[in-house]
């Protein structure tokens, strides 16, 4: 119990700065003897709690973004209910194989993102473009235009999709999604992240009550949640205090830590 509290501490905090605590708390709970498929629904009820105290330490990042978030977070609903369908009907080989290319290519674009809004502001000034689409100065970031918000709500899907299935590293696939298509800065764009995962874990938690109630180890998840309670409030105290480029680095880091994992898993 001690050991397990431990490993939900770590995993929220990191949830709510990078996101891939399930690499921390679900080969803990195998390694206590759960089996894989018990361990997934009990790691992803237990995590709620510190999505809820993540994306709450992370509300002033969130300020201004409710519009989007309008749009974004049914997408992650339906992508969640997939990938919860997926995972109580399909076996893990079918979907795990993708997913180390889906980490390589979340880690590249977290390492690019400066460079492609850089890019894209570019283009945007050139043609006049400045603050929400205005023909005026670009100081603020302009909004997206009609097929990035299409784009963003494709990969939103398809990252629940994800995240419905194995929750790990899906913070990584979005942050480096969306800040490849957004000109957001990079903690604005973690505390979106925040909310979706929250959002990915609250639907796929309620498939697996629903559908396995007695496949969940009631008691881990207990022990997860109070841990990943605390961890969470903690991993957004440090993490909104992080600088862009350590924050950047950080995730990259952990993401390819996620990637091992996973490879050698």
């Amino acid at each position: 119990m001690l050991l397990l509290s431990l490993a939900a501490l770590w995993a929220g905090a990191i949830n709510a700065v990078v996101g891939s605590g399930t690499l921390v708390t679900f080969p803990t709970l195998v390694a206590l003897g759960v089996p894989p498929v018990s361990a997934t629904m009990s790691n992803a009820v237990g995590l709620v709690a510190g999505g809820v105290s993540g994306t709450w330490g992370y509300r002033r990042e969130l300020r201004g973004q409710g519009p989007r978030a309008a749009r974004l977070v049914p997408m992650s609903v339906l992508g969640a209910l997939v990938g919860a369908f997926l995972l109580l009907h399909l076996p893990a080989s079918a979907f795990e194989a993708v997913v180390p290319a889906l980490v390589v290519l979340a880690v590249a674009l977290v390492v690019l993102q400066p460079r492609l809004q850089a890019r894209t502001r570019r283009r945007l000034e050139h043609a006049g473009v400045g603050p929400r689409g205005s023909l005026t100065g670009p100081q603020a970031p302009p909004a997206p235009g009609r097929r990035t918000q299409v784009l963003l709500l494709v990969v939103t899907f398809l990252v629940g999709i994800y995240g419905g299935y194995f929750t790990a590293a899906q913070g990584v696939l979005l942050v480096g999604a969306h800040g490849a298509l957004l000109l957001e800065p990079i903690q604005r764009l973690n505390a979106m992240k925040n909310l979706l995962s929250l959002v990915v874990n609250v639907v796929a938690a309620t498939s697996y009550v629903l559908v396995g109630f007695d496949r969940i180890v009631w008691e881990a998840a207990g022990v997860i949640a109070v841990g990943s309670l605390v961890g969470g409030a903690l991993g957004a105290l440090v993490g909104r205090r992080l600088p862009a480029a350590v924050l950047r680095a950080t995730i990259v880091v952990l993401g390819v830590v996620a990637l091992v994992a996973l490879v050698v898993r």
